[in-house]
């Protein structure tokens, strides 16, 4: 038996130190190495220097004065009741789309609700198609990008809240649109957060 057993044990050893710790730190040395931003999360800061957030993941946008992202219908555990689950957007713990389905009479409540809110504080929007990404959830639920045609949609309050003129913001939005991956991979998009640190920088408001 301990002639099958040894080279059995040697093996597994050497099979541990080379996957289990040769390979992890060489890839993160080289992680580190060639790519440090990506490395750690793409983490953004503020131009004091302060973390912000990462630009691989979406944040909630509320105030009229921002360009906001693509919706979330991530949750968290409801503090009131372990059992049960209450909206959480954007949180990066609970990756999840809402998967409710096309028949689906929560998901039409919300849509129609959104589509209102968005109309109340747009009225040039109303009746208008939109695309599909303003009032849509994503799968992950974590999306940090919009479309070209979202933000240009939102341009006009944003300038509006701002003082600015349109096309100027319009300007902002073309500046901060990345074109597909490598030309073909993915389609053309604008980083939420980049762009309003744009926005921020070029044309600023009080918080």
């Amino acid at each position: 038996m301990i002639k099958f057993l040894s080279p059995a044990l040697r093996v597994t050893a050497v099979t541990f130190v080379l996957c289990g710790l040769a390979y992890p730190f060489a890839i993160t040395g080289i992680g580190q190495l060639l790519f440090p931003a990506q490395a750690n999360g793409s983490l953004v800061q503020s131009p004091e220097g302060q973390v912000i957030g990462s630009a691989l993941i979406g944040q909630q946008w509320d105030a009229p004065q921002w360009f906001h992202g693509r919706p979330s219908a991530t949750t968290d555990t409801d503090p009131k009741d372990p059992l049960k689950t209450v909206p959480s957007p954007y949180n990066a713990a609970s990756s999840s789309g809402s998967n409710l389905g096309p028949t689906s009479q929560a998901l039409s409540d919300r849509l129609t609700a959104d589509r209102h809110a968005l109309e109340q504080a747009q009225p040039e929007l109303a009746g208008q198609p939109l695309p599909a990404d303003m009032l849509t959830t994503s799968a992950s639920g974590l999306d940090p990008d919009i479309s070209p045609a979202n933000a240009t949609l939102q341009a006009s309050r944003v300038a509006q809240q701002r003082g600015v003129a349109l096309d100027k913001v319009l300007a902002l939005v073309q500046a901060n649109t990345q074109a597909p991956s490598l030309g073909v991979f993915g389609e053309s998009r604008a980083n939420v957060l980049a762009l309003n640190l744009a926005l921020q920088r070029d044309y600023p408001v009080h918080q």
